[in-house]
């Protein structure tokens, strides 16, 4: 098998460390669309490291566990700075979206820590993930008062035909995801016994 280009995890660190870039730009220097353009960059390639990993055969624990993190970090410091700076969107619907990913944040960490095998995230919750970060990004460049009103109302709207879907699509991956905690716990431990064994 060839060599990977470069190593996930690696890739991984780089949207992490992205994150300060994006908040300085934003709180320190009021760039939004420019900090808009980096967010949906980095929502753009979150498939990029799972990709790597994959393709050239590095796939890891460390991996598996670390790159969702940096998604569901990525998720509420993008969306909560957001918020902060708006309208829009509406203090509501950040607060569903927030809401829904430090909930499943705790979730999957205590069930995990409880014995659980690893869930795999469902292509419902990745299509959720995928329209709020492109959703979110848009509502940024909406409310930068440096651009028209027809184009920041235009983008207003392509940012709710996303957003909306988005957040109907999060719940119900949610929700599986807390169907299938206990079934996943359970065969967590016993095949943590059967090792014992």
């Amino acid at each position: 098998m060839a060599k990977a280009p470069v190593n996930p995890n690696l890739i991984t660190l780089l949207r992490l460390l992205c994150i300060p870039l994006f908040l300085w730009m934003l709180f320190g220097r009021d760039l939004r669309w420019q900090a808009a353009v980096l967010l949906g960059a980095l929502g753009a390639t979150d498939w990029v490291d799972g990709w790597v990993a994959r393709r050239y055969g590095q796939v890891s624990n460390f991996g598996k566990m670390c790159d969702p993190t940096v998604d569901r970090l990525l998720m509420i410091v993008g969306v909560g700075s957001i918020i902060i700076v708006g309208p829009p969107p509406p203090l509501w619907f950040g607060l569903l979206v927030i809401a829904r990913e430090v909930v499943m944040s705790i979730y999957v960490v205590a069930i995990t820590a409880m014995g659980a095998r690893r869930m795999d995230v469902s292509f419902v919750g990745k299509t959720g993930t995928f329209c709020q970060m492109v959703a979110f990004p848009l509502f940024l460049i909406a409310s930068d008062m440096s651009l028209s009103e027809g184009l920041r109302r235009l983008v207003e709207a392509g940012a709710w035909t996303a957003g909306i879907p988005g957040l109907v699509f999060g719940y119900w991956a949610f929700f599986g995801y807390l169907r299938e905690g206990p079934t996943a716990l359970a065969e967590g431990r016993a095949s943590h016994e059967a090792d014992l064994s």
